[in-house]
C-alpha cells in the first residue's frame, strides 16, 4: 500500500476532473453493470500515469464531443479491493497500471494497457480515447 500523502494528490487530479472513485468491490460491480458507457482509469504512482495517462484522459473527456456516461477511477496499490475487482472485469487482459478501459452496457469494448501509455504523449492518448468515445458513446 502506498501512503495516503503520496496517493491523494494523484487521486485528486482525476476526481477534480469529474471522476468518481471506486474503493470497494461492490462499487466496482454496481458501476460496471450500469447501462451506457463507463470509462475506468486504473490510476498509478508511476511517471507514465502522471506524465501522460492522467493528462491524456482529462484532455479526452474535456474535449470530446461524445463522452462516456460515467467516469470512474481506482488507484493501484491503494484501493486494493476495487482494483482487484476491476481487473477481474478486464480479463483476459493482464493486470496493468495505469490502464484505461471503456465499458458499454457492462461489456468491455476498449482497453489501453500500460505498454500503450508509456512513451506516448498525452495528446496521442487523448486522441485515441476520443476516437473510441466516437465509436461507443452517444
Amino acid at each position: 500500500m502506498y501512503p495516503a500523502e503520496i496517493v491523494l494528490p494523484m487521486k485528486a487530479e482525476l476526481t477534480e476532473g469529474g471522476f468518481d472513485e471506486m474503493v470497494t468491490a461492490d462499487e466496482v460491480d454496481s458501476t460496471l453493470k450500469k447501462q451506457g458507457t463507463t470509462l475506468v482509469v486504473v490510476n498509478s504512482v508511476c511517471g507514465c500515469a502522471a506524465g501522460t495517462c492522467r493528462p491524456g484522459v482529462l484532455m479526452a473527456v474535456h474535449n470530446a464531443t461524445k463522452k462516456p456516461d460515467n467516469l470512474v477511477t481506482s488507484f493501484a496499490g491503494f484501493d486494493v479491493e476495487a482494483v482487484n475487482k476491476v481487473r477481474e472485469h478486464l480479463l483476459p487482459y493482464p493486470p496493468s497500471s495505469p490502464a484505461i478501459a471503456l465499458f458499454k452496457d457492462g461489456q468491455l469494448v476498449s482497453m489501453v494497457e500500460r505498454h500503450q501509455i508509456e512513451g506516448r504523449p498525452a495528446q496521442v492518448i487523448a486522441q485515441h480515447l476520443i476516437s473510441e468515445f466516437d465509436k461507443y458513446c452517444n
